[in-house]
């Protein structure tokens, strides 16, 4: 009877968030509340990096250490956050490093944030998240965890999904680190060399008088192969699939 009494209470424990639990979660909507009531939104735009350009692009050159750990922190803090201005980020870390280098930094920085905010929803939801689910989310976690890392590849390599919930999806169904580490460094390459690419060829568009393409990673030439990856990422799950039905044949 004990024994019964304590799962009881572990289980009604684990479906209420404990104020520690609740700790980072305000934490970063007071931090979100403050970047928009502060403005800061306003430098995450074309028209600023446009009037700058010149002024950054030689501070770059000059203290290129000092700006690759700045925009790196910079935007990790973004992606930590879950504030909008990833994909710009992308573009303007092309147009200050150039297409490789740009790229390495923003999956550097991105792999950092999203690091950050699945260790949060780890920390503060998944037990809240599994009590409520129950038996539903148990099967969803072991389903998931059987083949993580290709379905982290598949959710990263999509941009059919939102950066901010591939971050708190795999935390919530006990997927490793490592696997989430992995997934999401490799994961986001392809998109990131996209938009890399875009911003190394900024100056150009600035010139024109004109902005860059924003959606050209939904362009058939460039999705095609993407999605190709993402479902290649796939096979050994569907093998996995194929081979318990033939065994049970």
């Amino acid at each position: 009877m004990a024994e019964t009494s304590d799962k009881l209470t572990q289980r009604v424990s684990k479906s209420r968030l404990s104020a520690a639990q609740l700790a980072p979660l305000l934490v970063i909507a007071a931090a979100i509340s403050t970047f928009f009531v502060l403005g800061l939104d306003d430098y995450l735009s074309f028209k600023l990096l446009g009037q700058h350009r010149q002024l950054l692009m030689q501070w770059t050159e000059k203290n290129y250490l000092q700006a690759v750990f700045c925009f790196i922190t910079v935007y990790t803090v973004v992606i930590a956050l879950s504030l909008p201005g990833g994909s710009w980020m992308t573009l303007a870390g092309g147009f200050m490093f150039g297409t490789v280098n740009g790229t390495f930094f923003v999956v550097v920085a991105a792999t950092l944030g999203a690091l950050g905010i699945f260790l949060i929803a780890r920390y503060a939801l998944a037990d809240y998240c599994r009590a409520k689910m129950g038996g539903t989310g148990r099967r969803m976690e072991d389903g998931f965890k059987d083949n993580a890392l290709n379905y982290m590849l598949f959710l990263r390599l999509m941009p059919l999904f939102p950066f901010w919930l591939v971050n708190v999806v795999p935390a919530l169904l006990s997927v490793s680190l490592r696997h989430f580490v992995i997934g999401t460094f490799l994961g986001i390459i392809p998109g990131t060399a996209v938009f890399a690419s875009v911003g190394n060829g900024l100056g150009a568009s600035f010139e024109a008088g004109g902005t860059p393409k924003m959606g050209v990673v939904f362009e058939p030439q460039i999705l095609g192969p993407i999605i190709g990856l993402a479902v290649l990422s796939l096979v050994p799950i569907i093998y996995k699939k194929l081979a318990r039905k033939s065994r049970r044949g």
